[in-house]
């Protein structure tokens, strides 16, 4: 995920330097992030052949691809050719977040499968922290291409380790008897004696998914708005330079990474005094919405600290629901239709920021970015209302 996310960020912290070199609006910048949203909303696609072919072979094929991808974009020229190649590389980026969701739900008994997925969602925050400081190190000592290369070398030296190292828990060398049956023990009867993958037609007719699609729908703009847009909104309209941008852009996502702790944190406390673990994710769920709220007011502080405050409060509150909400798929899930349901609600959160991000280019020059704060602060108190009306809990 740490791989993924910088590969994904760094064109969001090169933005300023290849806007200005390669002559792009504002406009055309929102459709190169736009086509990435379009290529990443075929996440079902991918979650679906995870679970057909199984995560060793999947995840190989599809890390190695966007790997070689990225280091496409450090031989790009003109909008078009960016457009292009975040498209494709949103087609097999949207892979992860399914991979990562199957792996929590093989690995973890039910009670730690929050912790685990609040772990490894901290990769998303990671991704982006370390974006700022690779793109000022490319653009000083060489150029904004060079971090691209970067990114997807490492990218392939990971598919190396992921070969040499993953396998099942029922097929792991290093791991003892007692363990393995530790992890099956821990699994929901519900869910692990279901071992049959239900077509599609009769998972996107279950209540659940589509409370699940549309809470994360209404959230993952704000994560566009900090990975794509907020390096411009510091440039623009507060006025940072490179070295500003490489000292601050990347507080909000580590504030993001605790809020990855947080939320299993605020669930596992609900839990301990006698919450269900569905209301205990939605009760965390909703706290994170309420935090959000302080996004409101990013555009109108006059000091630049107190608006990259600000925007730490929103990776921070982000996260917190992100990671709970997602974690409630292998909740209400059978494992072997984990992936394809993370997928399909990926696709309904990516909808979200494709369409946040495209209103944002087109209307941003005219109106500024105040409205579109606003907005952010108050879509997540509505996911959470969605949540609270229709999930349903397993019996």
């Amino acid at each position: 995920m740490v791989i993924n996310y910088l590969a994904r960020s760094v064109l969001g912290v090169a933005a300023p330097a290849i806007m200005a070199e390669q002559s792009i609006s504002s406009a055309q910048y929102s459709w190169i992030t736009g086509a990435f949203q379009l290529g990443i909303m075929f996440q079902p696609v991918a979650g679906y052949l995870l679970d057909v072919i199984g995560l060793k072979i999947g995840l190989t094929l599809f890390v190695a691809l966007w790997s070689l991808i990225t280091v496409g974009h450090g031989l790009a020229t003109g909008w078009l050719g960016f457009a292009g190649l975040r498209g494709a590389l949103g087609l097999v980026e949207g892979s992860a977040q399914p991979a990562g969701m199957k792996v929590v739900a093989e690995w973890f008994p039910a009670r730690e499968r929050g912790v685990a997925g609040g772990i490894y969602q901290i990769g998303a925050s990671f991704g982006a922290v370390f974006a700022p400081p690779l793109v000022a190190w490319a653009v000083f000592h060489h150029s904004w291409r060079a971090a691209f290369f970067v990114a997807g070398g490492l990218g392939l030296l990971w598919v190396v380790a992921w070969l040499l190292w993953y396998a099942p828990p029922a097929r792991h060398r290093l791991i003892s008897a007692d363990e393995r049956q530790l992890i099956a023990d821990g699994q929901e009867a519900a869910l692990a004696k279901h071992r049959r993958r239900p077509p599609l037609g009769e998972l996107l007719r279950r209540r659940n998914l589509w409370a699940i699609a549309g809470a994360r729908f209404l959230a993952d703009p704000v994560w566009g708005m900090l990975s794509l847009w907020m390096p411009l909104y510091l440039v623009q309209a507060r006025h940072f330079d490179l070295k500003q941008i490489a000292l601050f852009a990347w507080l909000p996502f580590l504030a993001a990474d605790l809020g990855c702790l947080f939320g299993p944190a605020v669930v596992a406390w609900l839990q301990r005094r006698g919450v269900n673990l569905i209301d205990a994710r939605r009760g965390a769920f909703t706290l994170g919405a309420v935090l959000m709220t302080g996004m409101i007011f990013v555009g109108t502080v006059t000091s630049p600290i107190a608006a990259v405050g600000l925007l730490c409060l929103g990776g921070f509150a982000h996260q917190t629901l992100s990671v709970t909400v997602i974690t409630m798929v292998s909740d209400l899930f059978p494992q072997d239709q984990v992936a394809t349901a993370t997928g399909i609600s990926g696709t309904a959160a990516n909808l979200g920021v494709l369409i946040f991000t495209l209103v944002l280019g087109a209307l941003v020059d005219q109106v500024g970015y105040q409205p579109f704060f606003i907005l952010l602060g108050l879509l997540d108190l509505v996911g959470a209302a969605l949540l609270w009306t229709n999930i349903r809990k397993p019996s």
